[in-house]
């Protein structure tokens, strides 16, 4: 099993922040990436800076055979696709997607330049990661700590925990 977090907190040549993770998953399975499960839309504020807009964000379960590095290329590719520009870490973005889970395995390594770390490193203090899939996979454990997601969830703070929001497609 794989997790991607998608997330989009400005509006793309696609419509809205909802339309741009709609057009994201649909282009992946395009590509061959079946979803196996989609949580609900969950907004969020802007992280680290609260002035930037809202984001949205769902985590999908996904079957696919690409390799790790295939399906790297694929989610860079995505986000391109709908226009992400990579200036400044943490800027507004039509589409952010991260790996949360590759198979259950601790993944750290480099591509093309970047680092990366599977399970994401911030993983465990995003709210808009961790409710999102308690809702799909309650049971989940992180691959790296084997904590539970509900054990995960009663660590973040108590405004992480009142900042998220179950939405519904406007």
């Amino acid at each position: 099993m794989i997790i991607l977090s998608l997330g989009s907190n400005l509006k793309s040549k696609f419509g809205n922040r909802f339309d741009n993770l709609i057009y994201a998953m649909s282009f992946l399975e395009e590509k061959g990436v079946k979803i196996d499960k989609r949580s609900s839309f969950f907004e969020t504020p802007s992280y680290p800076d609260k002035k930037n807009p809202k984001f949205i964000n769902i985590v999908i379960s996904i079957n696919t055979n690409l390799s790790i590095n295939n399906l790297i290329d694929l989610i860079i590719f995505t986000e391109e696709k709908l226009g992400r520009k990579r200036i400044r870490k943490n800027d507004p973005r039509t589409c952010d997607i991260d790996i949360i889970d590759y198979k259950n395995e601790v993944l750290n390594f480099e591509y093309k330049k970047s680092f990366f770390s599977i399970p994401h490193g911030q993983l465990s203090k995003r709210n808009f990661v961790l409710y999102p899939l308690k809702e799909i996979l309650p049971d989940w454990k992180h691959p790296k700590t084997k904590e539970s997601i509900d054990s995960l969830i009663q660590k973040l703070s108590d405004d992480d925990r009142k900042s998220i929001l179950k939405v519904k497609k406007n």
